[in-house]
């Protein structure tokens, strides 16, 4: 398949909140369900275009998504059907080779991710016991050095 990497607009919305959904039940076991619907009404009234948005299509079909602020990848999904191919280190080296990103927040929970920003060369500096929003999910906070 070939794959491409589009910048955002509002017609890729429906297919980000798809993706999101999909890959959050897949490795998402930690989150609790009432979080998770709470998560998803936040997201379905998210304006994508205030961050740094990128999708990942193939065959004019989203596979997966990257968002970034600044320098600081705020979200990186993938559609379960196309993880372990290398598309999410596809969008990685994406952001940063092109968007100098260099800085990540990981549930603790979510070793499978601690361990993929490991092996792109991010540590972790810093850890919260809480999420942005006050949830009781720890949050590590990993760089790029």
């Amino acid at each position: 398949m070939n794959y491409q990497i589009e910048k955002y607009t509002p017609s890729f919305k429906d297919s980000i909140l798809k993706v999101w959904e999909k890959s959050v039940l897949a490795t998402h076991d930690f989150l609790r369900a009432d979080d998770f619907v709470e998560i998803k009404e936040m997201l379905q009234n998210f304006d994508f275009s205030s961050l740094d948005v990128f999708c990942l299509t193939g065959d004019k079909e989203l596979v997966g998504f990257i968002g970034l602020y600044e320098t600081k990848i705020e979200m990186l999904f993938l559609d379960p059907d196309y993880m372990g191919k290398g598309l999410g280190k596809y969008l990685m080296n994406f952001a940063m080779t092109n968007l100098g990103a260099n800085e990540v927040d990981v549930n603790e929970q979510n070793n499978h991710a601690r361990t993929f920003y490991e092996m792109l060369g991010f540590k972790v500096f810093g850890r919260t016991e809480k999420d942005d929003a006050g949830r009781e999910y720890p949050i590590l906070k990993m760089k790029r050095i």
